[in-house]
């Protein structure tokens, strides 16, 4: 709103200096007319002296040049004045008095043309016509003299007018100028505000990610760190009574012919099977002991048994000294991915493919169902994270690692694929070979 009012002021204040201006202008024109007839007067009265003394023609053709020119420019100075009552009293004054001046002189030359020779009474006649032309050009003068007094005045006052006024727009032009520069340093200081503040949101927020991405870490490991306890404890300890239960049944079966007794022996037998599957399930020891290609094995074997799905395996033998986390990253991956095949798929068949490079390892897990709904890949891929576990732990998971996990449709179905760099895990593919 300052601007605008500021631009205002400028249009207006530059309005009126024009104006005055142009007015200034105006009278130096009135000036200039009023030359004009002064000037064509005195060429007319050169024309008829010079004419009259020698009594050549070019004379008179200059004559009337002159007199032809004068009611034009009279008409264009009573148009220049037509706005000052007073210069059009004058002009009819200088009107009057320059026909009359004009009609002596023509008079004059008539008079030389009938009279071819000089005499007494012609000479008298022409000194008469002069002593009547006296009067008029002084008249003449005096008019005009009026009318450059007026104008003069005129032009004063409209100097000092468009003086003032020009002074007036230099000001307004500069207060513009400042305010200007004013509402531009307080935008620029807002807009900086606004980005700092922005940035150090944007910073909190990247924080924010970055902590929870941190505790997200932890708190996977800490369930991995669970999860051996509890396979462990599994084993160890529940595994160990049922285990004895069984051996004293056995001994008190061999006493006492009871099919009771059998059938517990069966149960305790399925029990014990079960629970050693559960504790493989939370941690497989063969990941410790044997590696990732052994544990996957495994895994995919039962799996196969237990929801149907036909599942082809494609895995190298030389990755046993992959590093723990990096091996575990990868099974959790795996169960993972093909829980959701036997949970939402549909898919009879999936593939399990396992690359390994020098500087990465990538596993691939393909099924050929009815894929993801593309509403919730949208918010896995944009989030990367939820309240919850399976893509988005996957994804965590590997992160975590430093690698990158691809969700991606494969008609039909969907591909998975984890990416974990093995460079700086200080992983050797020929250790193996080696040992």
């Amino acid at each position: 709103m300052l601007l605008f009012l500021s631009a205002l002021a400028t249009y207006f204040a530059t309005a009126r200096l024009l104006e005055s201006e142009k007015w200034v202008i105006h009278s130096h024109e009135v000036r200039a007319a009023i030359g004009d007839i002064d000037a064509a007067v005195l060429r007319a009265g050169r024309a008829r002296s010079g004419y009259v003394i020698s009594g050549a023609d070019d004379f008179l053709s200059q004559f009337e040049a002159a007199a032809s020119e004068i009611p034009l420019k009279l008409q264009h100075l009573r148009g220049l004045t037509q706005d000052n009552p007073k210069q059009q009293e004058l002009c009819s004054r200088l009107e009057d008095a320059a026909g009359r001046r004009i009609g002596l002189l023509r008079e004059s030359i008539q008079l030389q043309i009938q009279s071819q020779k000089k005499t007494r009474e012609g000479d008298d006649e022409q000194a008469d016509l002069a002593r009547q032309s006296i009067p008029i050009s002084s008249d003449i003068t005096t008019i005009m003299e009026q009318m450059r007094e007026e104008e003069q005045r005129l032009l004063d006052t409209r100097e000092k007018t468009s003086h003032r006024f020009f002074i007036v727009t230099v000001v307004v032009l500069a207060v513009a100028f400042i305010l200007a520069l004013e509402l531009f340093a307080i935008n620029y200081r807002l807009l900086s505000a606004e980005l700092t503040a922005r940035e150090q949101a944007e910073q909190t927020v990247r924080d924010s990610e970055e902590s929870l991405r941190r505790l997200t870490g932890k708190l996977l490991q800490l369930q991995d760190a669970e999860r051996r306890k509890f396979s462990r404890e599994l084993h160890d300890s529940l595994g160990q009574y049922l285990a004895g239960a069984k051996m004293n049944l056995e001994i008190f079966a061999t006493q006492r012919k009871d099919s009771s007794l059998v059938e517990a022996i069966q149960l305790l037998d399925q029990a014990m099977a079960e629970t050693r599957t559960i504790s493989h399930l939370l941690h497989p020891p063969l990941l410790d002991e044997a590696g990732f290609s052994s544990a996957a094995r495994w895994y995919l074997e039962g799996f196969a048994q237990r929801s149907g799905i036909e599942i082809k395996v494609n895995l190298p033998e030389d990755v046993s000294y992959l590093p723990k986390p990096v091996a575990l990253g990868l099974f959790r991956v795996l169960q993972e991915s093909l829980t959701n095949i036997h949970r939402h798929s549909g898919s009879g068949k999936a593939d399990v493919t396992l690359e390994l490079w020098v500087d990465r390892v990538i596993l691939e897990v393909r099924d050929y169902g009815k894929g993801v709904a593309p509403e919730m890949l949208t918010g896995v891929r944009t989030k990367g994270m939820n309240s919850g576990v399976g893509l988005a732990g996957m994804r965590e998971r590997i992160r975590d690692l430093g690698g990158q996990l691809h969700i991606q449709p494969s008609a039909p179905g969907m591909l998975i694929s984890a990416t974990i760099p093995l460079s700086k895990s200080g992983y050797n593919p020929n250790a193996q070979a080696a040992d």
